[in-house]
């Protein structure tokens, strides 16, 4: 005989579906951001946008606290037993999304995938120190390098482990698309791939499974959204609870908005300009001003890299430019980098002297070059671009301002394309030999430094000391090395710190509220309920 439910009952089903429904929403996190991942493989890239949305699927072997103290994390605790080992303990108990284990196996197949699957901006810096691997226990592995390698634990923290059994077999060609698919995004971080539109939205769900304890959201979506204006937008109508990246120009009128909160913090980003250092430019790149040729590569010359540093006023840039998200950077490391030189002086503005130093090298009316720069990666990259562009014409050059998206133009720029470029560069283990090591060391394949400098920019004694930081185990002797390649950098000027970068993050005042990073990544993991 059917059972008909009282209309007390139906009233009570519906309140409490209803509220079953309100509950969902209330546990599903939606931000916005300037940038997403090129990939779901997280060895395919290097970018900082990459890296930060695939933290929340797979886990790192080391992590980066918020003040870029290197932390356990998939591997509890390790040492160096010799030299040129370092032996891991890894986490045990610890489960992929699949329900598979994690051991060993999985760490060293991750550190020998990244030199085979590596994209534009090369993964391959975070383990060019080691030079093999031994699994000594499913739960220890032993990690063999080029020489001692004091900082490894701080590389680590962008190791990604993936799972072994996942991605067998994956190839440079094949790699993303199974990643992308799902089929291989499988990883032991506290959400679960569950979908990705490539510029679009990511959505993720919390693996319940995590070793590290429960989210308290139940679905977590990134919607990519560039345009600042849009983003804004969409936050003041409710249809986010979080934005990253908050342009400069809006943070006194969202903090005025009483259904709002808006952090601030200042991040180890350094905008900084790279010179051409090749005696022969790519095609268009560097002409008179009439297009004509020039018998040489002017930026060859050191007074005309002094000129251009001398007529950026770096004030006015973070001022201005950045009105107020930025300061004067005169270092490619921010002070709170291990190894930043406090003995160096403040770069000097002064576009007189700049004038002279041009006509001294026989370019009286300057000349002409492309200057290409990101516009949609890091706060006020596109402003601070412009304005320097309008600097220079000061000096007489003529740069003509490139604005381009990032997945445009870091594959252009690792190419060579570029005779002048700026973009933000980030020291995210928290040592300067991280940043330098890579952008100042010449390219050398061998030493395996270099591998973001494209612009032929070599020199010896510079090389030697980065060298022998790379191997020095003293802290004292270590840091005097990297404070000595600091003042190198600001001998030869051939790469220019401009500002570091602040940063804003806005978001519902009644919903969320969050822990600001220093290196500006924005993880659903420091994201709480307001209440």
């Amino acid at each position: 005989m059917a059972k008909y439910a009282s209309p007390a009952q139906v009233a009570t089903a519906a309140l409490l579906y209803a509220a079953s429904i309100g509950l969902a929403l209330a546990q599903t996190l939606t931000i916005g951001v300037r940038g997403g991942p090129d990939s779901i493989d997280p060895h395919f890239t290097a970018t900082g946008t990459h890296a930060e949305a695939l933290k929340h699927v797979f886990d790192t072997l080391t992590w980066s606290g918020n003040g870029l103290e290197v932390e356990p994390r998939l591997a509890e605790s390790w040492k160096p037993v010799d030299p040129t080992t370092w032996e891991f303990k890894l986490r045990k108990g610890v489960k992929f999304h699949d329900g598979s284990d994690f051991t060993a196996e999985d760490v060293k197949f991750s550190i020998e995938r990244i030199p085979l699957v590596a994209g534009p901006n090369p993964t391959t810096i975070y383990v060019r120190r080691v030079s093999g691997t031994k699994i000594v226990d499913p739960h220890t592995i032993r990690i063999m390098t080029n020489g001692p390698a004091p900082v490894l634990p701080n590389d680590f923290i962008r190791l990604f482990i993936v799972s072994s059994k996942a991605a067998a077999g994956l190839t440079k060609e094949t790699a993303n698309a199974a990643f992308n698919s799902g089929k291989a995004a499988i990883g032991t971080g506290p959400y679960k791939f569950a979908s990705w539109t490539p510029k679009g939205d990511l959505v993720l769900d919390r693996f319940d499974g995590y070793w590290g304890g429960k989210e308290p959201w139940a679905r977590h979506v990134r919607k990519e959204i560039p345009n600042d204006a849009a983003r804004v937008a969409q936050l003041k109508a409710g249809q986010l609870d979080l934005i990253s990246r908050v342009p400069a120009a809006d943070v006194a009128t969202l903090k005025r908005d009483p259904n709002l909160r808006v952090e601030v913090v200042d991040t180890v980003y350094v905008f900084n300009i790279e010179l051409d250092q090749r005696e022969s430019p790519p095609a268009g790149q560097i002409s008179a001003k009439d297009g004509s040729a020039l018998a040489k590569n002017p930026l060859l010359d050191q007074r005309v890299r002094d000129a251009i540093d001398m007529a950026i006023d770096r004030k006015t840039l973070a001022e201005i430019s950045m009105e107020g998200l930025g300061k004067p950077s005169h270092q490619m490391v921010t002070s709170s980098i291990f190894g930043f030189n406090k003995s160096l002086g403040e770069r000097k503005y002064d576009v007189a002297a700049a004038k002279k130093l041009m006509a001294d090298a026989g370019y009286p009316n300057g000349f002409r070059i492309n200057f290409a720069f990101t516009q949609d990666r890091l706060p006020g990259d596109r402003q601070v671009g412009t304005s320097v562009a309008q600097m220079l014409a000061a000096i007489g050059i003529e740069a003509k301002a490139n604005a381009q998206p990032a997945p445009v133009f870091f594959p252009a720029r690792t190419r060579g394309e570029f005779s002048m470029s700026m973009s933000g560069w980030g020291t995210l283990t928290g040592e300067a030999h991280y940043t330098l090591s890579s952008l100042a060391h010449s390219n050398d394949k061998e030493a395996k430094m270099g591998a973001f400098n494209v612009l032929n920019y070599k020199n010896p004694q510079m090389d030697k000391v980065l060298q022998d930081a790379a191997v020095e185990m003293d802290d004292g002797k270590r840091r005097a090395l990297l404070e000595q390649a600091n003042a190198l950098v600001l001998k030869d000027r051939q790469r220019l710190p401009l500002v570091s970068v602040g940063s804003a993050w806005a978001m519902q005042k009644n919903k969320v509220k969050i822990n600001p990073r220093v290196d500006e990544d924005t993880l659903a993991m420091d994201i709480k309920p307001a209440n």
